[in-house]
């Protein structure tokens, strides 16, 4: 077993629970003072091992009873796409994994997180959400139709019509109004669903250009998605992502591939977005970046608004990702932070980790192509950008969240012994074909493959490959979302105040009153800093209203 450090005892001792970055080894001291470890599994069998572990883990927790009321200078919120709770599990035991540890005892940066609630991710029409009116739900504060974004359910999807009146604004413009930073970070097209809810108003989430959009709808006045990144709040001051071509007009060649018509512009009114930024921001410390290279020799203390589109659609998955020419989500995560921080009054930072054959984005990608080793390893990237997070920003002033936007078909399996690979084989063979099957499987998607009216047999495939694709119980093209709750991990100013299990639009009115912005700020005493929040309960009128509604 590899450890951070080793603690040596200098006086004779019983034994001890000596913490690393992601186990706790047991270890005893000899009366000369030298130290020697025992492996897991034989600490594992001592009942000490696991009493003292259990004793330090509730005296941390004791220290929670003195809650962190500061105000909430920071607000930083980590959308892993599609990682549902199987999908943290397996993606803690493969970061193990890949540190040479069987996994399971292993800890995510995101399980270090105090707090831990719930998060109800249903759509107001659908009980399985997608990703749109869920990224209204935990941007905006309210629920809404699923396909739709930053409109509530009385607009309708593909309905034009229905935009105007129903708008709802986001947290990013909430904290941009208060005089904050605000940044997004993606890994997908920075118009796909997610970060799209924090500044459109779109009845139609395909609506990337004006080159996706129905005629009718342009002619009735509706925007599509790229062009309200520049328009609905000016001066966002971080954009990464990809995206290219949907800023670019329709056959104008891409700087990246040029030769490739797959990449080419693709809008319709020949503007030109990025250029149109670009002479808008001259005036100001601002830089336009499209490759790794460039976005790494970025001074953050020279520049205050930065855009950068690092591919014309989505960006690679992790996997795959050229580490030459495009930046990791941890990269853009830093500079993002580096950036945004200098404002004396904070910043709203939205991260979203999913990457695609298809995009931090690109775990909800993985999933749906039935790729779990691609979206498992996505997750353990956004994990690493989470801990670069916390190396820069301080947990007494900055309030973090982590959650999902919904789950997947994805779960893992079949009585495995300790240490399995999490991509292997279960130790047994089904009791009804009489062939292996691995851990990993989705209850639909396109792993499921029949040969001569029989289950493949795994076993003859390279099952731990980058893009196997898991067998699956129900043939579909492409695997589908999960409904089930998901995790919302939190840290850092009124973080306490998730807790339990919520709707999912519960999630900004939080970050927004940790914060003192937006709708509620009748509790905040004063501004900025790391000032206390005195609590703040509605008035008799309010509750007297609420009651009448619900009776």
């Amino acid at each position: 077993m590899e450890l951070s450090e080793i603690l040596w005892l200098p006086e004779p001792t019983e034994r001890v629970i000596i913490n690393t970055d992601s186990t706790c080894v047991c270890a005893y001291s000899h009366p000369v003072g030298s130290l020697f470890l025992l492996s897991i599994l034989n600490q594992e069998k001592d009942p000490l091992f696991w009493n003292t572990w259990a004793q330090h883990t509730l005296k941390n927790a004791l220290t929670l009873q003195k809650l962190n009321q500061n105000t909430a200078k920071n607000l930083i919120l980590f959308l892993g796409d599609g990682m549902g709770i199987p999908t943290v599990t397996a993606a803690r035991i493969l970061k193990g994994q890949l540190s040479g540890q069987s996994g399971e005892e292993t800890q995510l940066e995101m399980d270090k997180f105090p707090f831990v609630a719930l998060s109800k991710t249903y759509n107001t029409n659908a009980q399985v959400a997608d990703s749109a009116g869920t990224a209204t739900a935990y941007l905006c504060g309210v629920k809404a139709n699923e396909g739709t974004v930053g409109v509530s359910a009385a607009a309708v999807r593909s309905q034009c019509n229905t935009t105007q009146g129903n708008e709802v604004t986001s947290i990013l413009k909430w904290a941009k109004e208060a005089g904050k930073s605000v940044g997004i970070v993606t890994t997908t097209r920075v118009n796909h669903a997610t970060p799209s809810a924090a500044y459109a108003h779109c009845v139609d989430r395909d609506w990337f250009s004006d080159g996706e959009m129905p005629a009718e709808a342009v002619q009735a006045g509706c925007k599509d998605i790229a062009r309200q990144l520049f328009e609905n709040i000016p001066n966002i001051d971080v954009i990464m992502g990809g995206g290219r071509k949907y800023m670019f007009p329709k056959n104008q060649s891409d700087v990246e591939y040029p030769g490739d018509k797959k990449h080419f512009g693709t809008r319709k009114d020949g503007r030109n977005l990025v250029e149109e930024w670009t002479n808008r921001m001259k005036n100001k410390k601002a830089q336009y970046v499209w490759n790794k290279r460039e976005l790494l020799s970025v001074n953050p203390n020279n520049v205050d608004y930065i855009l950068g589109l690092f591919e014309p659609g989505d960006l690679p998955y992790n996997l795959e990702r050229n580490t030459e020419t495009d930046p990791s989500l941890t990269e853009m995560v830093e500079v993002a932070i580096k950036i945004l921080r200098k404002n004396p009054r904070g910043f709203y930072l939205l991260v979203e980790g999913e990457r695609c054959a298809l995009a931090g984005g690109r775990i909800d990608h993985g999933h749906h192509e039935g790729k779990a080793k691609q979206a498992l390893h996505e997750a353990v990237e956004m994990d690493r950008a989470i801990g670069r997070a916390g190396l820069i920003t301080s947990i007494y002033d900055t309030m973090t969240v982590v959650t999902a936007d919904h789950s997947h078909m994805f779960n893992f399996g079949g009585y495995t012994p300790r240490g399995n690979t999490i991509f292997g084989l279960a130790p047994m063979l089904s009791d009804v074909d009489q062939k292996p099957f691995t851990a990993i499987l989705y209850g639909n998607g396109p792993g499921f493959k029949v040969i001569n009216g029989l289950r493949e047999n795994v076993s003859t495939l390279d099952y731990q490959g980058t893009n196997y694709q898991a067998q699956s119980a129900v043939p579909l093209r492409m695997e589908t979302h999960g409904g089930e709750d998901v995790a919302v991990f939190a840290k850092g100013p009124m973080a306490h105040l998730l807790h339990g299990v919520h709707e999912q639009n519960y999630i900004p009115h939080v970050m927004a009153y940790a914060a003192c912005i937006g709708q509620n700020r009748d509790h905040c005493m004063s501004s900025g800093g790391a000032s206390s929040l005195s609590p703040a309960l509605p008035s008799l009128a309010a509750l007297l209203t609420l009651t009448r509604l619900l009776c």
